[in-house]
């Protein structure tokens, strides 16, 4: 067998639908306006890319960014070490694509300079080393992690990839993992389903000095058992959103 026929055979890439997306625009009513994108993602996986070279098409459509903020997306796993460690890998990642952002080569926008990266807070007390690791790989732009909770009774919207326990927000272990990060002063970014922010309320109550982020708006679901009744989920959203952060929300 030669060596090329043994060689991998490359992925293939889905192009970016410029033709589709040309199909509306839209004037920047504040072209002047300061903009710093709070949430998005990079990432190479076969048949999806979305590194640097996209990002940098999307920030240069004319606005203002002046800003971006990383968030945990399981990209660039460390592939060998400790289990735990492993997410480190995407913080380096990030944290290089930054550097080069910094650099001032690709235009004034600083990319990445804020990161949210992954820990898995059911170690509880010890999640620390990660936390510490974490925090040296993204230094002074490492922010805190994302730990996905998102759960609901129907089965078909959980994700196989990350598909937690019911009730982990009130999970002992998965606090005790929580108070470390209040105790190093890092952030929470919360990915949950819109049933859930119950729940979240009462961490919150729980732990009133740690910076909680609620992702995606909490989470409406309009899918599955939750197709056709729009109404009914953002009622139950904006209720939900509105309730006063007691221990009795859960």
């Amino acid at each position: 067998m030669s060596a090329a026929s043994a060689a991998p055979a490359s992925p293939t890439f889905l192009p970016v639908r410029q033709e589709w997306l040309d199909r509306r625009t839209e004037p920047i009513l504040e072209p002047d306006l300061a903009i710093v994108d709070p949430h998005h993602h990079l990432w190479d996986r076969p048949g999806w890319r979305y590194l640097l070279d996209e990002l940098l098409a999307d920030t240069k459509s004319g606005h203002n960014i002046a800003a971006t903020v990383y968030v945990q997306a399981r990209a660039m796993y460390r592939a060998t070490g400790p289990e735990e460690l492993r997410p480190v890998g995407e913080t380096e990642f990030v944290n290089g694509v930054a550097a080069m952002s910094a650099s001032g080569i690709y235009g004034k926008t600083r990319h990445c300079a804020g990161i949210v990266g992954h820990a898995d807070l059911t170690l509880g007390t010890r999640v620390e080393p990660v936390l510490a690791a974490l925090t040296r790989a993204g230094g002074d732009r490492f922010r805190g992690i994302r730990h996905i909770t998102a759960w609901d009774a129907d089965a078909s919207l959980r994700n196989p990839a990350y598909s937690p326990p019911r009730g982990l927000l009130a999970d002992k272990t998965f606090r005790e993992g929580f108070a470390v990060l209040g105790r190093l002063s890092l952030s929470f970014d919360a990915w949950l389903y819109h049933p859930q922010i119950g729940e979240l309320a009462d961490l919150a109550h729980a732990f009133p000095a740690t910076k909680i982020v609620l992702n995606h708006v909490g989470g409406p679901i309009g899918i599955g058992a939750y197709a056709e009744k729009r109404k009914e989920v953002f009622a139950a959203l904006a209720a939900a959103i509105d309730a006063p952060i007691t221990p009795t929300n859960i």
